[in-house]
């Protein structure tokens, strides 16, 4: 920006009643801020177009390692087929569908997940022993969070 367009606007704020005045153009951004009775200026100058990314950084960044992924249980992991709200029993007061150790076959209701209002019976996929129950009552569960393992 011109240093005499500079001036006149430094001038005009100083004599007016206009406290800040910011204006914006291709060469940069001007900001000049009565303070009292001076007048304050700040200039940042347009950012050039980088042509061409640097050869080299100036400092090589962290590299933030991801957090281990947890290990899949052992035995047949039954996992939540949708997202929602996981329910070990068919209402609040209800006994649970299965406990650790319940014998489950193949077809079996082992829980549900309300998605959208609407309650989903989710079957076991194996016929076996209900050895670890994944999924706390009322909580959100994410589509294949692992829910039981069946042995």
């Amino acid at each position: 920006m011109d240093l005499r367009k500079l001036k006149t606007l430094i001038d005009l704020v100083s004599e007016s009643n206009v406290s800040e005045l910011e204006i914006t153009e291709a060469e940069g951004k001007v900001r000049i801020v009565k303070s009292g009775g001076a007048v304050v200026q700040q200039y940042a100058p347009a950012p050039a177009p980088m042509a061409q990314a640097p050869a080299q950084p100036m400092a090589a960044p962290v590299a933030e390692l991801p957090a281990p992924a947890p290990a899949e249980p052992a035995g047949h992991v039954v996992k939540s087929p949708m997202v929602g709200t996981f329910y070990r029993a068919s209402s609040p007061g209800a006994k649970p569908f299965v406990e650790v150790g319940s014998q489950v076959k193949e077809g079996e209701t082992i829980c549900i997940i309300e998605a959208m209002k609407i309650l989903n019976e989710i079957e076991a996929d194996k016929t076996g022993t209900v050895t670890r129950i994944l999924g706390e009552n009322g909580q959100a569960v994410e589509y294949g969070q692992p829910l039981f393992v069946i042995e």
